[in-house]
């Protein structure tokens, strides 16, 4: 496994770039909630860890923010759905019962 650099939060995403490929969870804070639309990982990061990674650290910033989750991304949505302890986090509008 390769180490990877730390995480990047910008305006609009969460960024991991290694070797010229990045690999990002988009986000758009919306009142108090955040949204993450859309999440990309390069087959190059394939096996290493970097979407539970991205979506970790966007998952502790809303934490962070007091802002509640809307996992509009399949990747966020899986991920928060194996993990009862972070439901609560998650939009009411988005659960599911």
């Amino acid at each position: 496994m390769t180490d990877l650099p730390d995480v990047v939060r910008t305006d609009s995403h969460f960024e991991i770039r290694l070797n010229g490929a990045v690999a990002f969870a988009e986000y758009r804070v919306k009142g108090d909630s955040i949204i993450f639309p859309h999440t990309v990982v390069p087959e190059a990061f394939s096996g290493q860890g970097v979407g539970k990674r991205l979506v970790e650290a966007g998952l502790a910033y809303a934490k962070a923010q007091n802002l509640l989750v809307r996992p509009h991304c399949s990747f966020f949505r899986a991920y928060i759905a194996k993990r009862p302890e972070l439901h609560a986090m998650v939009h009411p509008d988005e659960r599911t019962a």
